[in-house]
């Protein structure tokens, strides 16, 4: 799944005077849009395009597409031409919508592991939602789940209990538009009571941080609650030995063994709401055994492995540098990335909003440790058994 849609075109009445100029996903939060944390979110899941479905003040849109094409990602922009509800605007923009994609309410942040709701659905779902518990859900609609299978929606009440609710972001088939017949349309109220007559629409229920900001009192919490969810915790993976065999200078993807437990230990990390990085040495390069465009393309096929179990890295850094050794033509280099070196972490740091306190090395050598060290974060170290039992035990300690 590589794209994700986002419905941003409603009105906001319940914020009054603050949507009367710009639309609530535009509504400044912790000093950038609302809606530019979600895009920071689904760049970082690897997503490769956004297609916003705007209305109001649909010129607006225009500089957070701007915004959204710096993190790399294509954008369309569809605009519904009158208001036609929640499946109105998926219809108008049906030609620009993928066989299946996430689909997300622009004015909600659920802090969910994104690859593992966009896994594959099952032959008879139509839709997966993500669900989460509140301990008050008097403000929300309730849903009720059997196993993966959604049975029912239900209307707000006032209990002051806890309840099941809908997160806001559903991985959806597009055949789902044929189920839309005059506008406008709500998926909620019109097309999804349906599919749960017909058993097809599944809930996957994540224990993760939510807001939406579409009262006074939520938009004024989320100007601290959203850069506080945004600043995380990290686990750095060294590479062959811990994630993958260590077979002497892999960098071929058929080369690529995975050790035992390294990609769940990776879904883990993703599943906790931490920032999951590779930090490897690859001095064979410096030792003209490959170049750097192979290390890219090893890096693509654990990525998509990851990928297939609902799992992600944020990223991948390596040191292609040997204080003795240089390909030919060049010279050495005693690098400061290189570890025991701390700077591939340190590097890290500096771009992402990584918090050392809840953050973590694992690796398979003293080198690993001491480059945690002098990062100033914990480090430890894998020697056999299953890395995602490691990693479960030192996320226990911290």
């Amino acid at each position: 799944m590589k794209q994700c849609v986002f419905l941003v075109g409603g009105l906001g009445t319940r914020l009054g005077a603050i949507t009367q100029q710009v639309p609530k996903p535009l509504v400044d939060v912790g000093g950038k849009p609302f809606l530019a944390w979600l895009a920071d979110e689904v760049a970082r899941h690897g997503f490769e395009e956004i297609v916003l479905l705007s209305g109001y003040r649909a010129e607006q849109f225009e500089a957070m597409a701007d915004y959204i094409r710096g993190l790399g990602l294509r954008v369309v922009h569809s605009v519904e031409p009158a208001p036609a509800g929640t499946a109105g605007a998926l219809t108008y923009a049906r030609d620009q919508l993928d066989e299946t994609f996430l689909l997300f309410n622009g004015d909600g942040l659920f802090d969910v592991n994104l690859r593992d709701l966009a896994r594959p659905l099952a032959p008879e779902a139509m839709v997966r939602l993500a669900l989460r518990v509140m301990p008050n859900a008097d403000r929300y609609g309730t849903v009720t789940l059997e196993g993966e299978r959604i049975t029912a929606f239900l209307e707000k009440q006032v209990t002051g209990k806890p309840g099941l609710i809908n997160g806001g972001i559903y991985a959806m088939r597009r055949a789902v538009l044929d189920r839309i017949g005059s506008l406008p349309c709500s998926l909620e109220q019109d097309v999804f009571p349906g599919l749960v007559t017909e058993g097809r629409l599944q809930g996957a229920v994540f224990d993760r941080p939510f807001i939406d900001i579409g009262i006074p009192e939520a938009l004024a919490e989320a100007q601290t609650f959203v850069p506080g969810v945004a600043r995380r915790g990290a686990v750095f993976f060294d590479r062959d030995g811990v994630l993958n065999e260590d077979i002497g200078y892999a960098h071929r993807p058929d080369q690529l063994r995975w050790m035992p437990g390294a990609r769940e230990a990776v879904k883990r990390a993703n599943d906790a709401g931490l920032f999951t990085f590779v930090v490897t040495n690859q001095a064979g390069v410096a030792r003209g055994l490959y170049d750097e465009a192979a290390i890219v393309q090893f890096h693509r096929a654990m990525q998509d492995d990851l990928w297939a179990i609902g799992a992600h890295m944020d990223g991948f850094e390596y040191c292609p540098h040997h204080p003795d050794f240089g390909p030919e033509g060049t010279a050495a280099v005693d690098c400061r990335r290189r570890k025991p070196g701390p700077g591939m972490i340190l590097d890290l740091m500096d771009r992402w909003t990584i918090d050392p306190a809840r953050s973590l090395l694992i690796g398979d050598r003293e080198s690993d440790v001491a480059a945690a060290a002098a990062a100033g974060i914990a480090g430890h170290l894998y020697q056999s058994g299953s890395v995602d039992d490691l990693l479960a035990r030192a996320l226990g300690a911290t």
